[in-house]
């Protein structure tokens, strides 16, 4: 089992609960097929909305990949973005600020922001755990 950040706005975090699914790298596949089934992930919220909405910086959901493969949509006819199905667990969103000092992934601590460019990444098991304690997350295993 691998763990992993995907770092959405709020609002596209919200429509990926609401159908089941995660996005990354704009809709490219080449992230998503990194993950295996049973993978878990959190997602993390620079902004409250992708265009124009508020400083956030919380995690903001987390979840079990739950398919064997990326699979693409039609969402008009010149994006078709690959997703993955996720099974979200309860919890609640945790500002990022009081993790910073005990996040292994968070190398630099005063510029931290920086590593959430990556978009979708990799982290270790007990950064997971810290976060999903924040979380006052139930994911079963």
């Amino acid at each position: 089992m691998r763990y992993w950040v995907n770092t959405v706005s709020r609002d596209h975090v919200q429509r990926g609960i609401d159908g089941g699914f995660t996005q990354a790298g704009h809709g490219k596949a080449t992230g998503l097929k990194r993950m295996a089934k049973g993978d878990r992930i959190v997602f993390y919220s620079p902004r409250t909305a992708l265009d124009g909405g508020e400083p956030l910086q919380a995690f903001t959901a987390l979840g079990e990949i739950a398919d064997d493969a990326p699979y693409q949509v039609e969402m008009t006819p010149d994006f078709h973005p690959w997703r993955r199905k996720v099974r979200f667990g309860a919890s609640e969103e945790a500002p990022i600020r009081p993790l910073i000092e005990s996040l292994e992934f968070i190398r630099n601590k005063k510029s931290w922001g920086f590593v959430f460019r990556r978009g979708l990444f990799e982290i270790p098991e007990s950064d997971f755990q810290t976060i999903a304690r924040a979380m006052n997350a139930s994911l079963a295993p």
